[in-house]
């Protein structure tokens, strides 16, 4: 029975030094081992030894501490106040925005061990730099200002319109200075900086929505009116068109009887037919009014 107990034990103790001897890393993942708190370098260096996706040993007294080598998204606005910026013209505007990196390995110690709480300082760096790009940002050139009358939103509503127009050339900038200055500092490659979204304050927000509708009513009234007046100047063409047709038919009509008429004088009957029209008339006259010439 001891026996049993002793072999029983035994095997369990063998179990949980296996498993303290043996690790897995996932997919996408690499591993570092750390022996009572140091690294495994190669040579004494800044070069961590890593292991890849698998099932590796070590052992019972080394720590296993895994990073992602995917690409991953840090929110910019968790840091207090990370969500807003002022622009050049002093408008403050409400951003959505997030980092894109991806740990590298030839410098994965930095990232590991080079900095205390890596994602805070990437976090406070890049609120500094959007903050400080936004402020001092002014576009390119874009020429002469419009001469028309209507507003022009890309143009006239201020460092708002002008930063979501040139979203592209800011996420540019931004990208250039972290390949020049920052590099691989902590021990990650910047892919780029997304301006998810960018919001006008409420202020700024109902005055450019009043100056739209406004300006919305205003074209619809001016449409209206210039389809009034061009249904108003179809009719008119119309009843000219009409005017000239019954015109038209009067004089042919005239130019017939003086037709007839020559003829008839011209066999020398105008004169009989003209009294027998008098005839005709005055007999269905029920009263008869003679002038008499003096």
């Amino acid at each position: 029975m001891l026996e049993t107990g002793i072999a029983l034990g035994l095997l369990v103790y063998a179990l949980v030094i296996a498993l303290r001897c043996s690790f897995r890393v996932e997919e996408g993942h690499l591993a570092v081992l750390t022996t009572f708190g140091r690294a495994e370098t190669k040579a004494g260096k800044h070069d961590l030894v890593t292991h890849g996706p698998g099932l590796h040993v070590k052992k019972p007294w080394q720590k296993v501490r895994t990073v992602s080598m995917k690409e991953q998204n840090l929110d910019l606005n968790a840091e207090e106040g990370g969500g807003t910026a002022m622009a050049d013209d002093g408008t403050i505007l409400r951003l959505d925005s997030f980092v894109r990196y991806v740990p590298v390995k030839e410098v994965l110690y930095e990232h590991m061990f080079g900095i205390e709480h890596p994602l805070d300082h990437i976090t406070g760096l890049f609120t500094c730099l959007l903050r400080n790009e936004i402020a001092n940002f002014r576009g390119n050139d874009v020429g002469e200002d419009s001469l028309s009358t209507r507003f022009d939103f890309s143009r006239q509503a201020g460092s708002y319109a002008l930063i979501r127009r040139e979203r592209k050339l800011l996420n540019e900038r931004i990208q250039a200075f972290c390949q020049e200055k920052i590099d691989n500092r902590y021990g990650v490659r910047f892919n780029a900086v997304d301006l998810a979204d960018i919001l006008p304050p409420d202020e700024l927000a109902d005055a450019l929505n009043a100056v739209m509708q406004a300006q919305s009513e205003a074209e619809a009234r001016v449409f209206r009116a210039e389809g009034e007046c061009q249904q108003r100047i179809l009719a008119s063409e119309r009843g000219v068109d009409i005017a000239k047709a019954r015109a038209n038919a009067v004089e042919i009509e005239i130019t017939k009887i003086s037709s007839f008429l020559d003829e008839l004088q011209a066999r020398g009957v105008l004169k009989a037919y003209v009294e027998r029209r008098r005839s005709e008339v005055t007999s269905e006259s029920r009263a008869l009014f003679l002038k008499e010439t003096p």
